[in-house]
């Protein structure tokens, strides 16, 4: 499969999948602000990688959340997009977001003056 058409599934099983997560009652899931960060379909569209990160809450029980409701999103993106196959989901958590947050503390506590006009940092 050409790797644009690939990059073009992958974004709309992102997409659909970000719908689709606001529709889930689970209190795990909902209360706990899941954001779908990625998606990575296989070649043969088999199989899918479900990237994710919370905002607050228990990324353990979300997961947990995530894969019961397994069924419910497959047939779900089954219904809003039109692929030959609908992938068997696997959900992975993405702590790029905190891994972000954390560069972002560090670099706020540096002590950096501003270099004046003509200067140069060598």
């Amino acid at each position: 499969m050409a790797k644009y058409r690939r990059n073009r599934i992958n974004d709309a099983v992102k997409e659909e999948m970000a719908q689709i997560i606001r529709d889930v009652k689970d209190p795990r899931i909902a209360e706990a602000f899941v954001s779908i960060t990625g998606a990575d379909v296989s070649g043969d569209l088999k199989f899918a990688k479900i990237y994710f990160s919370v905002i607050t809450g228990d990324k353990s029980e979300v997961l947990k959340a995530l894969k019961s409701a397994q069924g419910f999103f497959r047939s779900e993106l089954a219904r809003r997009i039109n692929l030959r196959q609908t992938p068997q989901l696997t959900f992975e958590y993405d702590g790029s977001a905190e891994y972000g947050a954390s560069i972002s503390k560090i670099l706020n506590t540096l002590d950096i003056k501003p270099l004046e006009d003509g200067e140069y940092d060598e």
